[in-house]
């Protein structure tokens, strides 16, 4: 059975994508800052008769947590498949670089680009196990400098532009990594769910977590040999 470790799935887009990849017939740990709230997402699952989950505790943005979660599923499985960096957090809004405290945006950073990145790091080498490895970023289209840049701008955008800047950062970490793993048979990608109701924005997005996750589910598990480097939504390829 193929596993997946989801970062920030007790409840949103990660937990929707982590019932979709349960419906498939994979293993999917819940990665949970909090450990109750992972336990009970689990239990959620199991209710709906999807029982190969497992909640494990980790914050990513706490380099002991990220390691002692390592040394769990290096005790469980063979191999890690698929990691999707899911975690995230929006920020105070708004957030116009002009005036915003510089402690908001280190902030956002820590969890949405730094958390990323040390988590990738210590999974890696459980990652390298698997025949046809994948890792998947979830960043946002406010995080397209493409988009950023088109006279169709959506003038809300100026109230994320610390989270969009992140999620820059993001698909640079996304772009870097594809190549630094380039001669391996890692799958590494960008992908945005769109404008998804979830408490991230209040729950004011037009598309379903279903219809979020669901772009999510299919790139992390194409075949190989995949596409790897690239940035995605549900219509396909986008521009950084």
């Amino acid at each position: 059975m193929k596993t997946v470790l989801i970062t920030g799935a007790n409840k949103g887009i990660g937990l929707e994508t982590a019932r979709q990849l349960l419906e498939q017939g994979y293993f999917v740990y819940l990665g949970s800052r909090n450990k109750n709230s992972g336990l009970e997402a689990a239990e959620q699952l199991k209710a709906a008769g999807l029982n190969h989950v497992e909640a494990i505790e980790l914050d990513v943005t706490v380099i002991n947590s990220i390691i002692k979660a390592k040394l769990i599923l290096e005790g469980r499985i063979p191999a890690l498949d698929i990691l999707i960096n899911n975690a995230g957090i929006p920020g105070v809004q708004p957030q116009n670089l002009s005036t915003v405290d510089i402690a908001d945006i280190r902030q956002i950073f820590e969890t949405n680009y730094f958390g990323v990145i040390q988590t990738t790091q210590q999974f890696l080498p459980l990652l390298r196990k698997s025949l046809a490895p994948s890792i998947v970023n979830v960043s946002s289209e406010v995080g397209s400098l493409t988009m950023n840049t088109a006279p169709e701008r959506r003038a809300n955008w100026n109230n994320y532009q610390i989270y969009g800047s992140s999620k820059t950062a993001l698909n640079a970490f996304t772009i870097m990594l594809a190549h630094d793993l380039r001669d391996t048979s890692f799958r590494v990608n960008s992908v945005t769910p769109g404008y998804t109701a979830t408490d991230l924005n209040g729950f004011q997005g037009t598309k379903t977590v279903a219809q979020g996750a669901r772009v999510i589910v299919e790139l992390a598990t194409q075949p190989l040999p995949g596409t790897t480097g690239k940035f995605f939504m549900d219509g396909g390829e986008i521009s950084w």
